[in-house]
This record gives structure tokens, sequence and C-alpha cells, in this order.
């Protein structure tokens, strides 16, 4: 593979993982405290929901958009994406924001479940829209950065197979360990996918100007698609700027202190 599809491969790969690692935290949750029957037809709804809006999706990107116009578009719309995870980022390494924390995600939703009741027809209500909810939401974002890295880089059978991959590596693991998997650095993983999403969001976004030019043609930019591992570099060190600029801000901490406990918020 070129060295551009092995970047868009590992860049859903490491995106997907952490939308998986989220939605089976909420999965068995509810499977062990509630029903697995009802969990998994909530599941099983919700992966029904994702493939009718991506084919929908996929195919009025693709049908209706030039492709300058299809690149600022979806790039656009990565770099919005990658810059929320890039904030969300900064305020946790600057401890703005407490830490993501699967483990404790996954008491809160077992005591949620608790404290819910039980089911008298049999089929609980409660685990399966918790758990379609859950699935779908995540899923989302997991057809959004299989279209959009896969139309943009003009291979969505990569991307497809980086998705797959993600989803196949959670649930050996989650089969495996029977937990939250608190174990992956699930923090580190979102800080390094904002980083790719804003570098490709920003590639694609400046090529897709050209739109807008007389010929309507995408801008080609210095180096290829080496620009992006520059673009990248870039948002690295733009985002270190930050976090040291409100670790040491009045209000803030130093980043080598514990953070205080607060709620998890995703």
């Amino acid at each position: 593979m070129t060295t551009a599809a092995w970047a868009v491969l590992v860049a859903t790969y490491v995106a997907c993982v952490v939308e998986a690692v989220e939605a089976t935290t909420i999965i068995m949750a509810m499977g062990f405290t509630r029903s697995w029957r009802s969990t998994w037809s909530g599941v099983a709804t919700a992966l029904l929901a994702l493939a009718v809006v991506t084919t929908v999706f996929g195919y009025a990107l693709t049908s209706w958009l030039p492709e300058a116009a299809l690149q600022l578009a979806i790039g656009g719309l990565l770099l919005v994406f990658g810059l929320q995870w890039l904030r969300k980022a900064i305020l946790r390494a600057s401890h703005r924001k407490s830490i993501h924390d699967e483990e404790k995600i996954f008491r809160e939703q077992q005591e949620a479940a608790r404290l819910a009741g039980d089911q008298p027809d049999g089929f609980d209500v409660f685990s399966f829209m918790v758990s379609l909810k859950g699935t779908f939401l995540e899923g989302m974002e997991v057809v959004f950065i299989v279209i959009t890295f896969g139309l943009n880089a003009h291979n969505v059978p990569v991307a497809v197979l980086g998705a797959c991959a993600a989803v196949i590596t959670v649930t050996i693991l989650a089969v495996s360990f029977r937990k939250p998997l608190a174990m992956i650095p699930e923090n580190t993983m979102k800080y390094g996918v904002g980083l790719l999403l804003a570098s490709f969001g920003t590639f694609w976004a400046i090529e897709g100007l050209g739109v807008l030019g007389n010929r309507h043609k995408s801008i080609a930019w210095p180096g290829s698609d080496a620009a992006i591992l520059v673009l990248l570099i870039i948002w690295f060190l733009v985002t270190r700027v930050f976090i040291v600029a409100l670790a040491q801000s009045p209000g803030g901490a130093d980043p080598r202190t514990p953070a205080p406990t607060k709620r998890t918020v995703k």
C-alpha cells in the first residue's frame, strides 16, 4: 500500500478502537447487570440503522458533490471534529477536565441499570434502549470517520478494513478479559486521533478551496501527501503550547500532579 493508504488505515483503526471501547463498556454494563438478550437486540438494531445511514450518507456525498467540493466539505467537517477532540485532550492534559475512566463509567452504568427496576414482560426495555443508544452514537462517529477518510483518500476499502480490525480487536479483548478495557490508553489515543483528524481535515479542506476558484479544481499541496506529516507536527506543537499555557495559568494545574476527581464527561 502507499504511504497515504497506510495513514488512512492507522487513523481509522485508532479512532475506531476508541469508539469501540466506549460502546463495549456500555454493552458489558447492561449485559452483565440486566439482560444479554435485550442488550444484543439493541446492538443489532443500532447496527442495522448505522448500515442504512452509511449507505445513504455515502451515496449522497459521492453523487452530489464534485471532487474539490467533496474535499472542502469533508475536510471542513474533519477539521471541526478533530478540533473538538483536541479541545478535550488539551483540557484533560492541563487538568481542566477529568481523565476519561472506563471503569468508573462502567460502575455508573451498572448502578443506573440496577436502579431501573425489572421488566415484567421478560424483555428488558432499559438495556435494549441504552445499548441501542450507546452503540448508535459511538457507531455514528465510526461511520463518519470511515466515510470521510475513505472518500477523500479514494480508498474506502482501506478505511473499512481499519474500522473492522478495530472492532475485532476490541471484541477479542472484551471477551478475553470480561471487564472494561481500562488498560487501553484511551486518553492518549484520543489525543492522537484529534491530531490526525485536524491534520487530514486541514489538508483536504485547503485542497478543496480550489472549488471557489475559476477552474474549480483542487489545490495541490507542495510535497503532495507528505504535507500531512508537516501539518501533524504543527498541530502537535500548537496543542502543546495550549496545554502548557492552561496548566500554568491561574486555575490551572501542573501537568505532573494528579488531576482532581470529577464526574467523567465524554
